[in-house]
């Protein structure tokens, strides 16, 4: 079965990392010089673009901005979570999201993953967003680098990532710690729950530690890929303080549990 990608970025990465899933390629004739470019990289790996019929991009593109430019593409090939949690590298940093059903908020959390140095992404098979044209759309191509792999039973899939050696740590409103008060910078599986109802408590009794984000006001609970993005950012931060503005955190970091103490 084959999937839909559109979008001039989200094709762009599919033909930069995955020309040989691209089964056919449409473009509207006429479209830009955006579309043009394409079809020229099109050419380079191997992929012929044809000309699309009135309304045709439309419909395969089922609601999404085509912005002139649709791929069919091949199913989509989840990875498995023991790729995700191999040792190497890099501490690994891996999402798991816990009933995220919006396919947008999956795509805009698959981009902060990418471009904030997450290792991958876990999501639940049942009862959740999978990888859809309209979350391949919202990731800007990401989902194309990023991988994301399913899971029958999330709690068991964190408990797997504990034997592994990662900390799970769940971000939440009401969670113990401020987040800048928390090591972040060994392996860690950052768990991630749904608006409004949040993490699950089977699935949050499987983490080690939970983390909120402060805010200036009471403002209930931010969207779930704003949350994640801010938490992978501090992450980051954390493990790279050079390459951000903000000064490194101080103390020890011997593990999760041990809080950053300011000079």
């Amino acid at each position: 079965m084959s999937r839909i990608v559109c979008g001039i970025h989200p094709v762009r990465e599919l033909l930069r990392a995955r020309p040989g899933e691209v089964e056919r390629l449409h473009f509207a004739p006429g479209a830009g010089r955006g579309v043009g470019e394409l079809l020229a990289l099109a050419r380079e790996t191997g992929v012929r673009g044809r000309p699309a019929e009135p309304g045709l991009l439309a419909r395969l593109a089922a609601g999404a901005a085509h912005q002139g430019i649709v791929a069919e593409v091949t199913e989509y090939r989840y990875s498995d979570l023991a790729d995700l949690l191999a040792p190497g590298g890099q501490p690994p940093l891996v999402l798991f999201l816990d009933g995220i059903e919006d396919p947008r908020n999956l795509g805009a959390i698959v981009r902060s993953a990418d471009a904030l140095g997450a290792r991958g992404i876990v999501v639940p098979q049942d009862r959740a967003a999978g990888v859809t044209a309209t979350a391949a759309k919202a990731s800007a191509g990401a989902i194309e680098r990023c991988p994301v792999a399913r899971t029958v039973n999330l709690a068991r899939a964190i408990e797997e990532a504990k034997k592994a050696g990662l900390w799970a740590v769940a971000a939440a409103p009401d969670g113990e710690r401020p987040i800048w008060e928390v090591d972040l910078t060994g392996p860690m599986a950052l768990v991630i729950g749904a608006e409004g109802r949040g993490i699950r408590p089977l699935v949050r009794r499987h983490c080690d530690l939970s983390v909120r984000i402060p805010m200036a006001v009471r403002a209930g609970s931010l969207n779930a890929a704003a949350a994640a993005a801010i938490v992978l950012y501090e992450v980051k931060r954390q493990r790279r303080p050079e390459e951000t503005s903000a000064a490194p955190a101080k103390g020890s970091r011997r593990g999760l549990d041990t809080v950053v103490e300011d000079e």
